[in-house]
């Protein structure tokens, strides 16, 4: 892909892609170029309520990522980490925020199929959490 693609936009792009085709459950690769992001590296505090703590970069890093995508009451969602690196420096956690894709996006989707599973709001942290149904 030639350009910047904004990671909303990105996330929407596998989210609506997973909807036309029908895919309630997913294992996600990604190997990206980001020009910049905002990127989750965990929470601000570890025993706290869940806020996430973010880091920026605007030098440009290779990214390579795995994640999931799985309904919850509104259709597909994808949730992603990945290793950001360039030179010696690399960080670990979750792009979000903002990032801009350049040079290189490849995305494969894994589709699992036989497997009924769903992000369900889960009271004790306030998130949506993967579940699995029988």
């Amino acid at each position: 892909m030639r350009g910047f693609l904004r990671a909303k936009k990105f996330t929407r792009k596998i989210e609506g892609l997973a909807t036309k085709e029908q895919i309630g459950s997913a294992a996600v690769l990604v190997v990206v170029g980001l020009r910049k992001a905002k990127v989750v590296v965990g929470p601000k505090d570890p025993f706290g309520k869940l806020e996430p703590n973010f880091e920026e970069f605007h030098d440009a890093r290779e990214v390579v990522g795995v994640g999931t995508i799985f309904c919850d009451d509104t259709g597909p969602k994808l949730h992603l980490h990945g290793t950001i690196g360039r030179g010696d420096e690399a960080i670990n956690g979750c792009p979000r925020g903002g990032a801009s894709v350049f040079c290189v996006l490849d995305v494969v989707i894994f589709e699992i199929e036989g497997l009924t599973a769903q992000r369900l709001s889960g009271p004790e942290l306030g998130i949506k959490l993967l579940r699995l149904i029988s």
